[in-house]
């Protein structure tokens, strides 16, 4: 075969799938957003609608896209299936590596909030504003569900704003799939007055060292959140461990007929 040869041209369902692949790495088309009805989308991406099945099967069968009869496309999850269960399994349920996790997460979100200091565009910058009002707005309405909702969204918004497509798709795959109050404790501590305060505060912080433009800066606030956040979070687990320890001495192991 002549090596010089020109290569065949893209087919036209490739070239979508390509397009549509892109806009879901970079974060543009975020997981579980559905897609438009097969007829609209046809004519968004100016192809036929047998071109545009092509494309979208291509990338359900890579994990792209994800379809339910009547429920039309949506985009999958990506990095669901290569970060396994039994990992996931693991982080949930020994504390010690949910420990390692939030230890995990200091090392890459410090980074992840430098990056994002040095990278964001303006719209980034304005959705990380966006999640400060949501966050002060919650935390102003006493509602701490919310405000552990709007502190996950602000970590998802610096993930973007790095501009690293592994950073974002890693760390948006795990936590979705660890949405357990068990390893993250986020509503129990945003339950607490005086934490809630002080999560706001660092949220606060990191958002505007991103905002001013001071890598350095960011970085340390992030670090300083997860360090605490690691810590409470250990503090938890050990009041939990203890208190459940007292209640088996008060039952004796439910092995006995006695009482202590």
């Amino acid at each position: 075969m002549n090596g010089n040869a020109p290569s065949r041209p893209e087919r036209a369902a490739d070239t979508v799938a390509r397009h549509i692949e892109t806009l879901i790495l970079e974060g543009s088309l975020r997981p579980g957003v559905p897609l438009l009805p097969e007829r609209e989308l046809a004519l968004k991406l100016n192809v036929s609608r047998p071109t545009l099945r092509d494309a979208l099967k291509s990338l359900e069968e890579r994990g792209f896209l994800t379809s339910k009869e009547g429920k039309g496309v949506k985009v999958g999850q990506i990095g669901a299936t290569t970060i396994t269960d039994p990992l996931i399994a693991m982080l949930s349920e020994r504390s010690e590596v949910a420990d390692d996790y939030l230890e995990f997460r200091d090392v890459v979100e410090s980074s992840a909030a430098a990056m994002a200091a040095q990278r964001a565009n303006e719209p980034e910058i304005q959705r990380i504003r966006e999640c400060v009002l949501k966050i002060e707005a919650a935390h102003k309405a006493n509602n701490p569900i919310e405000e552990a909702d709007a502190d996950a969204e602000m970590h998802i918004a610096i993930y973007e704003a790095s501009h690293n497509l592994v950073i974002l798709q890693i760390m948006r795959a795990l936590s979705e799939n660890l949405r357990t109050d068990v390893l993250h404790n986020r509503r129990r501590l945003f339950a607490i007055p005086y934490v809630r305060d002080l999560l706001r505060d660092q949220h606060i912080a990191i958002a505007q060292a991103i905002i001013d433009r001071k890598p350095q800066a960011a970085q340390s606030a992030a670090h300083e959140h997860l360090s605490y956040l690691r810590q409470a979070s250990r503090e938890i687990r050990e009041a939990e461990e203890k208190l459940e320890i007292s209640l088996r001495r008060l039952e004796s192991g439910g092995l006995s007929t006695s009482k202590s």
